[in-house]
């Protein structure tokens, strides 16, 4: 039987949460210590990025990472996810949903006309995940690793 959906709580992360925030990001293959994972926390919302939670019953089941970024080329800001997760054991119970429509309230309301999220090829559960929410694939990312300057 699926958790009630009402009793999802959807939150700005906090410095509280980078212990949670670390076993979660673990759990996909992100590891990192957890005073590593509360000082980037603390990068983020010092710039003033948003990171939302997901929680049950004070348990941390998921995590959405949102950017804004003013364009040149369009008339409004563009919303990117710059991260989802959701933990293994709280998948198909509405949590991504949730933390999703929770994002998208935030970017209508600060000016965005449109949102991006970036998927891993190889994630196709999470492409038909973004379909099913109205996504659509449209473009492809390149990447290039850069090394950090010499000292």
């Amino acid at each position: 039987m699926e958790p009630a959906i009402s009793s999802l709580e959807i939150r700005n992360a906090g410095p509280v949460d980078a212990p949670a925030l670390a076993a979660l990001l673990g759990e996909f293959g992100f590891p990192a210590p957890t005073h590593t994972l509360a000082a980037r926390l603390n990068t983020l919302l010092d710039a003033a990025e948003v990171v939302l939670v997901a929680a049950r019953d004070g348990v941390l089941l998921g995590l959405v990472t949102v950017t804004i970024t003013p364009m040149l080329h369009r008339p409004t800001p563009v919303g990117r996810f710059t991260a989802l997760f959701v933990t293994e054991r709280a998948r198909r119970q509405g949590v991504g949903r949730a933390l999703v429509d929770t994002a998208e309230r935030l970017l209508t309301a600060r000016g965005c006309g449109l949102v991006e999220v970036t998927s891993n090829q190889r994630l196709t559960h999470a492409h038909s995940f973004y379909e099913r929410l109205g996504y659509e694939a449209t473009s492809l990312r390149f990447k290039k690793t850069l090394s950090p300057p010499i000292k």
